[in-house]
């Protein structure tokens, strides 16, 4: 397997992983689908999206693959008014990276960060590792400390 820039920059940092790799199917890139060919539990498999706040500009949000952003709570702790999903034709040129493969690590621009408090139920997680078919297990905690996100609640009742 060749090294992904996610890759690098863990082993430059000295931060310790894991690595799974999966066939791709390109009619199902969601999380669950990768949850369920790679065996691991969906609720410790995070899917990373990026959004666009009317105040902050771009955001980032690290969630479980079978949730659902709440996006009035996602705003809230971004501080902003509203945030909606960034077009599809501009995740790589923002981020640098593609739909399936976007990681919260190494982003062409340190965008603010947010991964949802479940995380921290879990020793360690797995989010995407650059690219498709590639996903990084890591400690939740130094996920959050080398993003510098904030842990707090980005899923739940749709209703409020």
């Amino acid at each position: 397997m060749q090294k992904t820039n996610v890759m690098r920059i863990l082993d430059k940092a000295k931060i310790s992983y894991k690595t799974v790799e999966y066939e791709v199917d390109e009619s199902d890139l969601s999380g669950v689908h990768i949850a369920d060919i790679t065996g691991m539990n969906p609720g410790c498999v995070f899917k990373t999206l990026v959004a666009k706040g009317d105040k902050t500009g771009c955001v980032v949000f690290c969630i479980p693959c079978d949730e659902e952003v709440d996006l009035k709570q996602a705003a809230r702790v971004s501080g902003n008014k509203k945030v909606e999903f960034l077009p599809l034709k501009d995740l790589l040129p923002t981020t640098g990276y593609i739909r399936g493969g976007c990681s919260p690590i190494g982003m062409k621009k340190k965008f603010p960060t947010f991964i949802d408090e479940s995380a921290l139920s879990f020793g360690e997680i797995s989010v995407s590792g650059g690219m498709r078919g590639l996903q990084i297990i890591l400690s939740s905690t130094v996920l959050g400390d080398f993003t510098g996100a904030k842990f707090t609640t980005l899923t739940g009742d749709k209703n409020d």
